[in-house]
């Protein structure tokens, strides 16, 4: 009975705001047109269709709200006017009761919260749809008194979520089955894709995990501070971690005024997002500035300070290799490579012609050089690739979703601390090196240190594999050994090779990178 309440509910939110109407004249049949007029007869349904989608929901509730957010991310499959009002998205949610979070808490630890911490804010500090943070005190193994930022889920939300998804599962059915463009939207793979990104966010032991693997990884940049996660008071629904002091980076004025160098920020900015990407394939990708301040202690002056790893973006080893030629490639105007990488990475049918591609995307990204990001929009030109991509039947992978929304991110904090930043100077070195580095000699030697132990494991056990052998073997022992030896020689002659091989291709690297730090730029 509740899902049918909730069922009717949604119908009513979605008339009241006119989406059956935007629905009906989303297809091309004159007679539903006609329909569409009919509905709407004696409602007001003057405002733009995203403000009106982006308002049905907010009504609907925090879950629709995080649908929205997420749908905002895929430009390939919204037009441009939906997704700009999709992306203003906010959680707009009031906190829930102190004395429900405190009881998570000591149901979570099977404690007084008075004996876990020295002191606790009963009074929120922030409060979101998943979520919501009190500031603490609290006593580490050490016994010192560190400042603390405790993280509850908000009561009741699997149920909420799974009662949604439901709804959403079945009107997704709805669309696919309605017409071809219903099915070019792929509504049951995006449904699919929110109900992995919500069941993930609302793990917090997920998300501790994520904040201390980033926190490594940026250990020796000195450009971000992350905030270190106390094992002992984290579980799936309570989260505790280092409490951050710094000032919210949209915050320009103050930050100019206490000495922050803005356009210094905006670079490192840029630096970062490169680094994870592509030195770690690991990235925070929920980087819009609520989750971003800047630290003004003497200590660590003008750094970041990266907060909320709820949504972070994996890579793996191909992904950061052909994102990074696609990269280097755009950066030189090589636009053949890029349709060649493209066809190569099988997003496109191999048939397309290599200069038809080649042409669309020459009349996308040519405009948009050498300009500050004040004078474009990365959106639009990701928008107008994403049409030409429509039109070569380009196939956008899943797992670089979560990269252009974060790519967005950091243009839209670019623009925010210095719009004369050029984002392509600025990543033109660091994308440089990190291709040296895959194709040079420390490339080599990492991968031969990374198979050392199987080497030194497998070279001890070469005589008892070679007396197994012999024991076991059915023809006559001598023609086996002779056998053996034969393929001894082989084998000495092959190690010869590559050793020899192996010299000449690092000689000829070590010439090739003095050819790349010359020509190829």
């Amino acid at each position: 009975m509740t899902r049918l309440f909730r069922g009717v509910f949604i119908v009513w939110m979605l008339l009241r705001f006119g989406l059956d109407e935007l629905f009906l004249t989303s297809f091309q049949k004159p007679w539903l047109h006609a329909l569409a007029r009919m509905v709407s007869i004696g409602r007001k349904l003057d405002a733009p269709r995203g403000q009106r989608i982006r308002e049905a929901l907010e009504s609907l509730g925090p879950i629709f709200v995080k649908f929205g957010q997420v749908l905002s991310t895929r430009r390939d499959l919204l037009p441009l006017d939906i997704a700009d009002e999709l992306a203003r998205l906010q959680d707009r949610v009031p906190p829930f009761d102190s004395d429900v979070a405190i009881a998570s808490i000591e149901r979570a630890f099977n404690k007084k919260v008075g004996d876990i911490f020295v002191s606790f804010e009963r009074v929120p500090v922030a409060s979101a749809s998943i979520a919501q943070v009190h500031f603490a005190v609290l006593k580490d193994r050490d016994g010192r008194e560190r400042e603390v930022a405790v993280k509850v889920l908000r009561p009741g939300m699997m149920l909420a979520i799974e009662k949604d998804l439901s709804l959403m599962r079945m009107m997704a059915g709805w669309v696919d089955g309605l017409s071809a463009g219903g099915k070019r939207l792929k509504p049951r793979e995006v449904v699919a894709e929110f109900d992995k990104y919500l069941h993930d966010e609302l793990d917090l032991i997920r998300e501790a995990s994520s904040a201390a693997q980033l926190r490594r990884n940026m250990a020796g940049l000195n450009l971000v501070l992350i905030p270190e996660m106390f094992w002992d008071y984290c579980t799936t629904d309570v989260l505790v971690m280092e409490r951050m002091h710094g000032v919210p980076v949209s915050q320009v004025d103050r930050l100019k005024a206490a000495g922050v160098d803005i356009p210094k920020l905006a670079r490192d900015g840029v630096t970062i997002f490169f680094t994870q990407v592509f030195r770690d394939g690991f990235f925070h990708a929920d980087m819009h500035p609520g989750n971003i301040q800047v630290s003004i202690d003497p200590a660590t002056f003008g750094r970041y300070i990266s907060l909320d790893f709820g949504i972070v973006g994996t890579l793996t080893g191909s992904d950061k290799e052909y994102l990074a030629q696609n990269f280097t490639a755009f950066f030189r105007r090589d636009y053949k490579r890029v349709a060649e990488l493209h066809i190569e990475s099988g997003w496109v049918p191999p048939a397309t012609r290599v200069d038809e591609l080649e042409s669309a995307i020459r009349s996308v990204c040519e405009p948009y050089f050498d300009r500050p990001l004040k004078d474009f929009s990365l959106g639009i030109v990701l928008m107008r690739l994403f049409q030409t991509s429509r039109r070569f039947h380009v196939e956008i992978q899943p797992q670089l979703v979560l990269l252009q929304k974060t790519l967005l991110n950091i243009e839209g904090l670019g623009r925010q601390l210095d719009p004369d930043l050029d984002l392509w100077s600025t990543a033109k070195p660091f994308l440089e090196k990190w291709m040296i580095d895959q194709v040079g000699p420390k490339m080599l030697i990492d991968q031969l240190r990374n198979e050392a132990p199987l080497y030194a494991k497998l070279i001890p056990e070469l005589p008892r594999l070679l007396v197994d052998f012999l024991k076991h073997s059915k023809s006559d022992p001598r023609g086996a050994l002779d056998a053996l030896l034969v393929e001894q020689k082989r084998t000495n002659r092959l190690l010869q090779a590559f050793l020899y091989g192996t010299l000449g291709f690092v000689l000829g690297l070590l010439v090739m990178q003095l050819i790349v730090r010359v020509r190829i730029f």
